[in-house]
């Protein structure tokens, strides 16, 4: 049993974790070439979603990624080559959280990808992510094939280029573009930033446009890469997910804190970071995701659920925010009454409530902020997040969308490493 003068001391800390996560101000800076921009990138190394793994272990979706991510590189010239690449040990692999970034569904970074920078104004942290495909058969959900490597090599040479020139123009006037503040409007606006993100991209374009404009770049690169984003609902995803991970960056490494700053999957293991346990990874094997499925597919196609865009609930919002967003439902099953209650079943396990993320529906209250390990085991509630869902085997793709709930296991493991650190 903890001392009082040790649960003061964690309370202390959980506090000051929650406040910094949640008075975090991240602002996109700038763009570029990830071996260029995110610190200790280089050739031959691709960085994923999840707790680190090795190929031999990798699920077909994440198999999948590094295939095309290698292809897109011009490091292989076939999937078969690609694939014997992999396995060689000349590419290296480690999780995109070690970097600082985070990235959705397989998360694979490779050098040439235009990588966003997000730096945190309050706290001075730089965090990172990829700009999004789409969705259906892309990179991060396993794809492969032609499609989706021109697909790549356009968001490398037009649209990473105009957005590279567009925040050159708004830094002309002013440090960057604030995401806190589109996030807190989207809430108000039906998304709850995870898995819908139709709000905040809309108010994200009319935030940029004007600076797009201002640049002087080929008039058919700027109508392209408008109409590419503007067509993409998820194009606001990759700026959210670096917010997130500013704001929970901010959280992390506070001695005596139990609150959980990093939750992730790669598709073959799920794991946790806790505040006051540092960068050790506490794991279980990913969970299959229920869900609304494409024509054709069912669960019998799914994966067991990957990506680190988790990073959302982490920071409290996603799937913890739900009862913002009751038409997510349409696109990752259950009901709006499920919607509202998966908020308000996840207060149980949060430290706080959302200072600047608030629900209308809720009279404005708080989002869920801050899963506390004691909590998550004393109640025997996990989070519940929702989530797409990538097939089983690689180069297919996207095949719905849907729920899933993180297993015990890893909260129990990390609760009792906290207690042997701290001599509880």
């Amino acid at each position: 049993m903890a001392s009082s003068s040790i649960k003061e001391e964690i309370e202390k800390a959980n506090q000051e974790s929650v406040t910094r996560m949640m008075e975090s101000d991240p602002l996109w800076v700038d763009i570029g070439f990830a071996k260029k921009v995110i610190p200790g990138m280089k050739d031959y190394k691709l960085i994923h979603a999840g707790p680190p793994i090795e190929w031999e272990r990798m699920s077909g979706p994440m198999r999948g990624a590094i295939i095309g991510a290698i292809l897109y590189e011009k490091w292989a010239e076939t999937p078969k080559e690609a694939e014997e690449l992999a396995k060689s040990g000349k590419v290296s692999f480690e999780p995109n959280h070690h970097y600082n970034a985070v990235g959705p569904m397989s998360g694979v970074i490779s050098p040439t990808m235009p990588a966003i920078v997000l730096k945190d104004k309050k706290y001075g942290n730089q965090t990172y992510s990829l700009l999004n495909e789409g969705i259906g058969k892309v990179l991060r959900y396993g794809g492969y094939d032609k499609e989706v490597i021109d697909r790549l090599n356009w968001i490398r040479d037009v649209l990473g280029p105009v957005l590279e020139a567009t925040i050159k123009e708004v830094k002309k006037e002013k440090e960057g573009v604030a995401l806190k503040p589109i996030m807190s409007q989207a809430l108000h606006m039906g998304d709850e930033c995870h898995n819908r993100h139709v709000a905040a991209t809309s108010l994200f374009l009319r935030e940029i446009i004007p600076y797009m404009m201002q640049t002087r770049l080929d008039k058919k690169d700027l109508i392209d890469a408008y109409n590419f984003m503007n067509k993409n609902n998820f194009t606001f995803l990759g700026f959210a997910m670096a917010a997130a991970k500013a704001m929970t960056l901010a959280a992390h490494n506070i001695k005596y804190s139990t609150i959980v700053t990093v939750m992730s999957r790669n598709g073959t293991d799920i794991g946790i970071w806790v505040s006051g346990l540092g960068n050790e990874w506490f794991t279980a094997p990913a969970p299959v995701p229920k869900g609304v499925w494409f024509p054709g597919f069912s669960e019998k196609d799914a994966n067991p659920d990957l990506g680190d865009s988790a990073i959302m609930e982490t920071a409290g919002i996603g799937g913890f925010a739900m009862a913002a967003a009751p038409a997510i439902v349409a696109w990752v099953g259950g009901s709006v009454s499920f919607a509202v209650e998966n908020t308000k079943k996840m207060q149980e396990i949060c430290y706080t409530k959302h200072k600047y993320f608030t629900i209308p529906y809720l009279e404005f209250e708080g989002t869920p902020t801050g899963v506390d390990i004691r909590k998550v085991v004393k109640t025997g509630i996990t989070p519940t997040i929702n989530t797409g869902i990538a097939h089983k085997e690689a180069g297919i793709g996207q095949v719905g969308a849907g729920i899933v709930k993180f297993p015990m296991k890893m909260f129990k493991d990390a609760l009792k490493a906290f207690a042997e650190k701290y001599g509880l």
